[in-house]
């Protein structure tokens, strides 16, 4: 089974918790802190596996969560790291946040990874926290929560050439006497549901992957039939192969088929439509071919006049070799490009630096007789700081002290006993104390 599309959360480990400890030795009386940082937590890491060809793995398993980091110990030891989680994806895969739509990653080349879940950093020991005023603080942070996110995967299928058409033109066919592929084949429209890759030896050791794509309608662009399911597809491919029922089966015209095949490539994505593209003129062995061969020339001639249009049968194999060596060497002609890197960058620094310059702004609004403040950083601090201790109390009032809550709070009105909520946390206000 082909799988093209997948749904998954990702989930980087928690930070290890530090600790709060002191040295407790023997003839060192007044050992001081030693308590040890936590350990990070594993990052979710994407890495392309040349061997995988579908996300059919992602059918069966679509929660990935890393490993915490390891709590803090003792004589100032910090937690070991936990390991990253590797996930294998095929080839081709582009990586997209969920919530944003945002294109996080297009990883094309064996080995190409990025991280879609950073993992938390530890929380700090005491050790970290030792100051002058105070030597032996009894303060130590939470490590942090891992990043989660849900991502949609999508797979471009890795093909040199791409067979373009509409449904029942030969694209199956002509891909099953070219290559050992063995596509479904049918007297019936959409026998393709799903792309076929066949590899193409056209001797002198020159071969290229083909794909055969299903067949499009009008309206594709916009999801209609098969649509997007398709589409997504070409925008891979080198060369397009545009296949014409040149014999007007079922009473079609070869040139309205084409006309329509190329406007729906172009409105998915205007740079398709100048993607190098050879017309194989299908099923000239069948009656009328000729004729409408002729005239189709003429209609496209007065459009493209620099198209390439060469008459072949599937069924014969008419002229078949010929459209391979032509296809090999405009292959040869285009470079192929560059794989696009990782996209996003999640370092561990930048999110470090976007935290340092995260705006100081808070928010203090009424509820009744209480007054609730909204800041990013103290709740985050929060968060991270065990405040089972009179030190962490005192470092968040300083905190708060210092980025002018105090000062807010006493203009709008707070008085001895006012109880101040911070997200899950509740305080009362004391006047003209160091702390709530």
């Amino acid at each position: 089974m082909f799988i093209d599309k997948a749904k998954v959360y990702v989930k980087g480990g928690d930070g290890g918790d530090g600790i709060v400890a002191f040295r407790r030795e023997k003839y060192v009386p007044e050992g001081g802190p030693a308590g040890g940082d936590g350990g990070k937590g594993g990052d979710v890491i994407f890495r392309v596996d040349e061997g995988l060809r579908t996300l059919m793995d992602f059918r069966y398993q679509r929660h990935f969560k890393a490993d915490r980091g390891v709590k803090g110990r003792n004589k100032s030891q910090h937690g070991a790291n936990a390991e990253n989680l590797i996930v294998r994806i095929p080839p081709g895969t582009v990586i997209i946040d969920d919530d944003t739509q945002e294109v996080l990653a297009d990883l094309t080349r064996h080995g190409q990874q990025v991280v879609v879940a950073r993992g938390g950093r530890g929380g700090r020991g005491n050790t970290r926290f030792a100051t002058p005023s105070n030597p032996a603080p009894e303060l130590a942070e939470h490590g942090e929560e891992g990043q989660e996110r849900w991502l949609v995967l999508e797979l471009k299928v890795m093909a040199d050439v791409g067979l373009v058409g509409f449904p029942s033109v030969g694209k199956s066919t002509l891909l099953s006497v070219v290559s050992a592929a063995q596509p479904k084949i049918g007297a019936y429209h959409f026998t393709t549901i799903t792309p076929n890759l066949g590899v193409v030896d056209v001797s002198e050791g020159r071969s290229f992957v083909m794909a055969d794509l299903p067949g499009l309608i009008e309206g594709a662009h916009e999801g209609v039939g098969l649509g997007h399911e398709f589409l997504r597809h070409v925008e891979r491919t080198r060369v397009i192969i545009h296949v014409v029922d040149m014999a007007g089966s079922e009473g079609r015209d070869p040139f309205e088929d084409w006309m329509k095949i190329n406007e729906e490539l172009k409105l998915y994505n205007a740079e398709l439509e100048k993607r190098p593209q050879i017309v194989a003129a299908n099923k000239m062995d069948m009656p009328e071919a000729e004729e409408h061969l002729e005239k189709f020339r003429k209609q496209v001639g007065e459009i493209r006049p620099d198209l390439e249009i060469m008459p072949i049968s599937s069924l014969t194999r008419q002229g078949v070799k010929e459209l391979l060596y032509r296809t090999a060497d405009l292959l040869d002609q285009i470079p192929e490009e560059p794989a696009i890197e990782e996209v996003t960058d999640l370092s561990e620094r930048k999110i470090y630096k976007l935290e340092k310059e995260e705006e100081q702004d808070f928010v203090i609004r009424r509820e009744n007789e209480d007054f609730v403040v909204e800041s990013a950083k103290i709740e985050r601090m929060m968060k991270r700081m065990q405040l089972n201790t009179h030190d962490a109390i005192l470092k968040l009032a300083r905190t708060m002290r210092h980025m002018g809550v105090d000062d807010e709070l006493r203009k709008r009105g707070a008085k001895d006993g006012t109880i101040v909520r911070i997200g899950d946390f509740e305080f009362e206000f004391v006047e003209g104390s160091s702390y709530y």
